[in-house]
């Protein structure tokens, strides 16, 4: 049964090989991205969040079966927090009416392996607060003391924890719209292969995010784990942050977490 999905990050990376593979398997496919999309906005901004939606329920007459946010940047600055968690959260919040009048709706953010590694507490708790000035401050504030790094993680980490507080809400469980987040690790794009080539750079990535099970993915190895999440057939799995890391999180966190 083709499906009506909405993906932002569209244009590159794991939201390019979502949009194709879905397309593949025959359902329509509306892109979202700065450019070179179905819409095109900027995700880091109110006008552009609230424009995706009015665009959205344009496109699909008021309906959606599922929402993928992949749109994210790995920069280590302050619009880093502004894309990866309100831009996440603001598209996931503003299609939900759209998925509500779906048919077995579905809706996934994409998170990252980074999210287990320090963040800085204000950032995370400012985000979760929803006080979007004030985590950009702290987050101008990380960058200026030399941790732009942590601006990253904690984007991340803010977005996996919102998705774990929102999906058992009436807005989502209750509503029978299953939520996760997919966590990848290192994934093999433009942005990160030449980074990768530089043997120091490439030392020091391996020591962050290990990955002992066949290396670093590429998007299109991403890509079928968030087509079943997104399908009818789950339909149990919610509130969930599920690593596709070659096993970097057993690495870093051991059984600890259990």
């Amino acid at each position: 049964m083709s499906r009506t999905y909405l993906v932002t990050g569209a244009a590159s990376g794991i939201g390019k090989a979502t949009t194709a593979l879905l397309r593949e398997q025959g359902h329509t496919v509306i892109g979202a991205d700065l450019k070179d999309s179905d819409i095109c906005v900027d995700l880091s901004t109110a006008e552009g969040r609230a424009d995706l939606v009015t665009q959205a329920r344009g496109l699909t007459g008021g309906r959606l079966d599922a929402v993928v946010a992949c749109a994210g940047i790995a920069q280590f600055d302050a619009l880093t927090i502004k894309v990866n968690h309100f831009g996440a959260v603001a598209t996931l919040d503003g299609l939900r009416p759209l998925l509500a009048a779906g048919t077995d709706p579905r809706a996934l953010v994409i998170g990252s392996i980074d999210s287990v590694h320090p963040t800085d507490p204000v950032i995370v708790d400012a985000a979760l607060a929803d006080d979007e000035p004030a985590a950009v401050a702290a987050s101008q504030e990380a960058v200026d003391r030399g941790e732009g790094h942590l601006v990253y993680s904690s984007s991340k980490a803010a977005v996996s924890r919102w998705i774990r507080r929102r999906a058992i809400t009436d807005d989502w469980a209750g509503a029978g719209i299953p939520l996760n987040a997919v966590g990848p690790g290192v994934i093999l794009t433009p942005m990160t292969e030449p980074l990768l080539e530089d043997p120091e750079m490439r030392g020091l990535v391996e020591r962050s995010v290990p990955m002992p099970l066949a290396g670093h993915a590429r998007p299109e190895q991403i890509a079928p784990l968030i087509a079943w999440l997104t399908s009818p057939e789950n339909t149990h799995v919610t509130g969930q942050v599920v690593f596709v890391d070659g096993g970097a999180d057993a690495v870093l966190r051991g059984d600890g977490v259990w």
